[in-house]
Parts: C-alpha cells; sequence; structure tokens
C-alpha cells in the first residue's frame, strides 16, 4: 500500500514538471502596445521665422580729424541733435594760418618772376623781328616765361592745400542727426586719419540688417518694398512688440559663396525716436504657407543620427518607422515636406515603447485632471 502511494506521487510530480516544461517551450505571443494615434492633417498655417536683429542707423559716421594737432574748442552738447554744417570741434590752426600766409607770400613771388619772365620774352621777339638777337636767347626767354607759369601754377595749388588744412581744424557735421557722447576733450592731441572723436548717427527711420539663406531669396524678392501696414516684419524686444510693422527695402548685391547666404535690410520708422542704434532684438517675419503643408504633433518625431523618424500604422494593425523631412516647427505642431500623406495615422503617444513591426492597440489620448478650484 506504502508503494502504490509513493508512486502516485512521484507520477504526479513528474507529469507536473512535464506540463511546465512544455508551457515554457511554448510560443509567446507579444501584447499589442497600447498607443494613441492621429492622423496627418493638411493646412496653411501661418507662422513667424525669427531672425536676431541688431538696429543701425540708416546713416552714421565716425569723426576723425584730417589734421594733427590739439583741441582748442568742443561746440556741442554730448548727445545733442546736430545739423548739417555745425561746427562741432575747433583744433589749433596756428600752424596752418602760418603755412597759408607762407603759401600767398610764395605765389606772389611767383607772380613777381612771371612778370619779369612775360616782360623778357617780350623784348627779346621785338629785338628777333630786326635780327638783332641770336635766335638761343629768344628760345631761353621763352622757356623761362613757361617755368615761371608753372612755378605760379604750383603756388596756387600751395595756396590751396593750404586752405584746405586750413578749413579742416573745423570738424563740422555731415548731416542732420544726433551726436554722441566726446571721445576727446580741450587740449586732447588729435592725429589726422587715426583719433576717433565722436559719431553721428542720422535720426528718423533706422535699418535692420539681416542674414537670408540663398533658398529664401525667391520668396523675401516678392516682399521687397510691399506696404508696411501688412505687418509682415514686426521687431521684438523681449516679451515687448514694436507697434509700427516695418518693410523690407533691399537685398545685396550678390550672395556670398562662402556662406551661401545673402544680406538684406528692414527699415522701422522712428518718428518717436524710441528705437536706438545698437540695440538688439528679434526681427519676425510673418510666413504663410501655400495650402499643401502637412502638419504633425511635434512630439510624434523620433531623431536617429541626424534623421527623423515616426511610426505610421499599417493595415494590419502593426507599426513602420517611416524617415520625414521636416519644415518649420509652428507651436506643438510641425510641418512635414516629404514622407507622408493626408489621412496617414501616425503614433504621437507611446513613441518610446514601439519598434519596427510592433502591434498595437489604439487608445484615447489621456485627458489631464480638472485643476480644482
Amino acid at each position: 500500500m506504502r508503494n502504490r502511494l509513493y508512486t502516485a506521487i512521484i507520477g504526479s510530480i513528474v507529469l507536473a514538471a512535464c506540463g511546465q516544461q512544455a508551457q515554457q517551450a511554448g510560443p509567446m505571443v507579444p501584447s499589442a502596445v497600447k498607443v494613441t494615434l492621429e492622423a496627418v492633417q493638411e493646412g496653411s498655417p501661418v507662422y513667424y521665422e525669427e531672425f536676431p536683429a541688431t538696429l543701425t542707423a540708416l546713416d552714421q559716421v565716425e569723426l576723425r580729424p584730417q589734421v594733427s594737432g590739439f583741441v582748442t574748442g568742443i561746440h556741442f552738447k554730448d548727445g545733442q541733435k546736430v545739423r548739417k554744417g555745425q561746427l562741432l570741434y575747433s583744433i589749433d590752426a596756428q600752424l596752418y594760418n602760418a603755412n597759408y600766409q607762407q603759401a600767398v607770400a610764395n605765389l606772389n613771388v611767383q607772380e613777381a618772376n612771371l612778370s619779369r619772365a612775360q616782360k623778357d620774352a617780350d623784348r627779346y621777339h621785338e629785338l628777333q623781328k630786326n635780327d638783332a638777337v641770336a635766335r638761343q636767347l629768344v628760345d631761353n626767354a621763352d622757356a623761362a616765361l613757361e617755368v615761371a607759369q608753372k612755378q605760379v601754377e604750383a603756388a596756387k595749388a600751395a595756396i590751396a592745400a593750404a586752405q584746405t588744412s586750413v578749413r579742416y581744424t573745423r570738424v563740422i557735421a555731415p548731416f542732420d542727426g544726433v551726436i554722441g557722447i566726446s571721445l576727446v576733450k580741450p587740449g586732447a592731441p588729435v592725429t589726422a586719419g587715426q583719433t576717433l572723436m565722436n559719431t553721428v548717427s542720422s535720426v528718423g527711420d533706422v535699418a535692420v540688417d539681416f542674414n537670408l539663406d540663398q533658398s529664401q531669396i525667391y520668396h523675401f524678392t516678392s516682399l521687397l518694398n510691399k506696404p508696411a501696414k501688412d505687418s509682415i516684419f514686426v521687431l521684438s524686444f523681449g516679451e515687448d512688440h514694436y507697434p509700427v510693422p516695418g518693410r523690407l527695402v533691399l537685398l545685396d548685391r550678390a550672395v556670398d559663396a562662402q556662406t551661401g547666404t545673402i544680406k538684406a535690410r528692414v527699415v522701422f520708422p522712428n518718428k518717436e525716436e524710441r528705437l536706438r542704434t545698437g540695440m538688439n532684438g528679434t526681427l519676425r517675419v510673418k510666413n504663410q504657407t501655400n495650402g499643401s503643408s502637412l502638419l504633425i504633433p511635434y512630439k510624434a518625431v523620433t531623431e536617429q543620427l541626424g534623421e527623423f523618424f515616426v511610426y505610421r500604422k499599417t493595415d494590419s494593425s502593426t507599426v513602420s518607422q517611416q524617415k520625414v523631412v521636416l519644415g518649420t516647427q509652428i507651436g506643438t505642431n510641425i510641418i512635414v515636406k516629404t514622407g507622408l500623406q493626408v489621412g496617414d495615422s501616425i503614433v504621437t503617444q507611446g513613441v518610446q515603447n514601439l519598434r519596427e513591426g510592433a502591434k498595437i492597440e489604439s487608445v484615447p489620448a489621456p485627458t489631464s485632471a480638472p485643476v480644482k478650484q
């Protein structure tokens, strides 16, 4: 009796072990991954491209002296508006006035020499009519007269140069504008063409220069000189937006061969003078697609080695990894240039749990819990 019971127990253990091994060896059917699907939409989104913006005056000149010397006078207040031709700086003119007086005296001497040479030449020509003088003497007199004439011309040129130097001792405003803070003080030495004394900038309209990729030239050419009321170009400073829109006034002559970019300029009115040269902001350019753009949620995109992919649902309730070429991001969505078609279903949630060919089960997107008041 005891042997039968022992045999039955051993048999049960063997059968259980065999059943467990058979269960482990059987095929494992993977469960479907729960994901949220969204259909690819088509639309005409309006968005803004952004470019770094530094404001520059339409006219701006650095004031550097044309003669060397010491500053003897400053005839403006820092930061004030100046008029074209207004005297700004005076440079010691004593040496240049002396040079001018010397040039005038030299001209008087040369004119006296010319008068004497002219009389000598006339006298020799009268004597030549009567054959009373050698031909050689007549030729010498004519040569001396020509030399005297050239010396008078040189003396006049020296006077003009001396007058210019005297005039350059007065630094004047080249146009109407605003002058900055003086970089030199009375008595300071300045060197011709080197010392920076100040800067004058025009008032009124200001410009924003920025670089465009050459692929954008065709589009921006269509925006040239469009009325500012279209609000295509907007200037921003953080959360603040300049209330007056700008207008695109020019594209540079040629594309930079090294960078593949071209410089463009947008001009903003500045009647209230709220904009100042050198301010940094953001130029926002309004753009609108041509109606054939495809939009998908940006969270559906994965990146691998610099390329972008989404998981697209197949007819067999599985997913296939689809390579896409992306355009501009608009809020939480992004434009897809190539790789998808309208109506394609793509995974927007649960992407991290997927692999190529994985079976999926579509579930509604989770809703956030209401905020308690």
